[in-house]
C-alpha cells in the first residue's frame, strides 16, 4: 500500500470544530467499465442510519461541524467498504468530500490514511470526489488539495460536472484524474443534439488532458448506447444498479462477480 513520502502533520484549524453527532451510514453504487463489463469503482453515498435519504443527514451539516462530518464520512466509507470486501473486487472506492472542510490537505488526510492502514484498504484505490454541495471559495486552495492528494497517490474527481459549481472554471484551473458528467447532461441525450455535441466535446477535451470521463445517472438503454457511441465507457446509474445500503450491489452487465457482493 503506497504511503506519503513524509508523515502528514497533526492538527489544523478544522480539528477545533464541533463534532458531528447525527447518526448516518453509507450506500454503495457501482461504476461499470462497459468495455469489458468489469467494475471500476463503487461510490459511497451518505444515507441515514436506516437507509434514509442523504438529505436527512446533510441538513444537519453546518459551518461548525463541516470538518468533523467530512472526516466521519471518510472513515465510515472506508471501514464499511473494507468489511464488505470491496478491495477484493479490484474496484476503487469513491468518496465525496467537501473542499471547504479541508484546511491543510496533509493534516486533514491523516485520519483517512490511518483508517485505511488499520482496516487494510489500499490507498491507491481511493478516489475523492469534489462535491457540488457548496461553492469552492478558493480555487487556489482546491488546486493545492488536488496536487497534495496526487503526490500521496490518491485520485480526485470533479463530481456533477456541468451543474451547480462544478464547471469549466474548475477544470481550467486544475486537472483532476476523473470528471463525472452530471445526469442533467445525460438525461434523454439520444434525442438531444446539443447535448450530444457538448458531451462529445468533453470526451475530446478529457482525452487530450488525460482525464477519465464517467457518465452518471444513466437510466435507459438509449442513453447507454448513445454515450457508448460518443466514446464513454465508464458508466453509473440505475440502469446498471441502484445504490445498495450497507452492501455492494452487483451491476447488470458485470462480468467479474464480486466476492462478498450479493445481487
Amino acid at each position: 500500500m503506497p504511503s506519503p513520502p513524509n508523515p502528514p502533520p497533526r492538527g489544523c484549524a478544522g480539528c477545533r470544530q464541533g463534532a458531528f453527532s447525527q447518526p448516518f451510514s453509507m450506500a454503495f453504487q457501482p461504476i461499470l467499465d462497459r468495455r469489458d463489463g468489469s467494475l471500476f469503482a463503487y461510490e459511497a453515498l451518505v444515507r441515514g442510519p436506516n437507509g434514509e435519504p442523504a438529505e436527512t443527514v446533510l441538513g444537519a451539516v453546518d459551518a461548525a461541524n463541516r470538518y468533523s462530518f467530512d472526516q466521519a464520512c471518510r472513515v465510515r466509507a472506508i471501514e464499511l467498504a473494507a468489511s464488505l470486501g470491496l478491495a477484493e473486487t479490484g474496484a476503487h472506492l469513491s468518496i465525496n468530500f467537501l473542499p471547504n472542510a479541508v484546511y491543510d490537505p496533509r493534516a486533514c488526510i491523516r485520519t483517512t490514511l490511518e483508517t485505511s492502514a488499520l482496516v487494510g484498504f489500499p490507498t491507491d484505490r481511493l478516489i475523492f470526489e469534489i462535491t457540488e454541495q457548496e461553492e469552492v471559495a478558493d480555487t487556489d486552495h482546491l488546486a493545492s488539495i488536488v496536487h497534495a492528494y496526487r503526490r500521496m497517490g490518491l485520485r480526485t474527481a470533479i463530481d456533477d460536472f456541468g451543474a451547480g459549481h462544478a464547471n469549466l472554471t474548475l477544470l481550467s484551473r486544475f486537472q483532476p484524474d476523473i470528471v463525472k458528467l452530471d445526469m442533467g447532461l445525460i438525461r434523454g441525450i439520444e434525442a438531444n443534439r446539443a447535448g450530444r455535441r457538448l458531451v462529445g466535446a468533453m470526451v475530446s477535451v478529457c482525452q487530450d488532458l488525460g482525464i477519465l470521463l464517467i457518465a452518471e445517472g444513466i437510466e435507459t438503454e438509449a442513453e447507454r448506447d448513445t454515450l457508448s457511441g460518443l466514446g464513454i465507457s465508464l458508466m453509473q446509474g440505475y440502469l446498471f444498479a441502484r445504490p445498495g445500503f450497507e452492501r455492494l450491489p452487483r451491476a447488470v452487465g458485470q462480468l467479474r462477480a464480486a466476492a462478498h457482493a450479493p445481487g
